[in-house]
């Protein structure tokens, strides 16, 4: 029976194996240098660079909120951009929209200044947070 035990371990253990080398297979690169990478992610959770929109999305004294990015985009002057995190500082909810050179949160109506995201209107007492993009042309993209 002892070699009973030792042979079932044995092909237990190279199954083991077998789908560690078939997970680690997976996980690893391809060689087909058509697959694209996914550049790593920011504190936001997009991806890295990954693109919001176009200058012209954004008006002047105004701006557009990017749920799935967990930004709001505004262009406070003609020609400049700022960006802040979407999550309102006094309960965690997501911005709505921007109107009268404010972002809103319709939770508790808070509201943020365009300019540099601090608190217009409580109850939030700390601002947004900003976050970094880049404007190349007319695109806008988080950094």
């Amino acid at each position: 029976m002892g070699d009973d035990l030792q042979s079932r371990r044995a092909v237990i253990a190279g199954v083991g194996v077998g789908g560690l080398t078939l997970a680690l297979t997976a996980c690893g690169g391809s060689s087909d240098s058509s697959a694209s990478a996914q550049p790593p992610a920011n504190e936001s959770g997009a991806p890295a660079g990954g693109g919001l929109g176009k200058t012209s999305d954004i008006p002047v004294g105004g701006g557009t909120v990017f749920k799935d990015q967990k930004v709001v985009v505004t262009q406070p002057k003609s020609g400049e951009f700022k960006a802040f995190t979407a999550i309102c500082t006094h309960q965690g909810c997501t911005v709505a929209n921007v109107s009268n050179g404010t972002i809103d949160c319709p939770c508790h109506g808070s509201k943020f200044n365009i300019a540099d995201g601090s608190v217009a209107n409580g109850p939030a007492k700390q601002p947004l947070a900003e976050k970094q993009i880049k404007v190349e042309g007319d695109q806008i993209t988080l950094a």
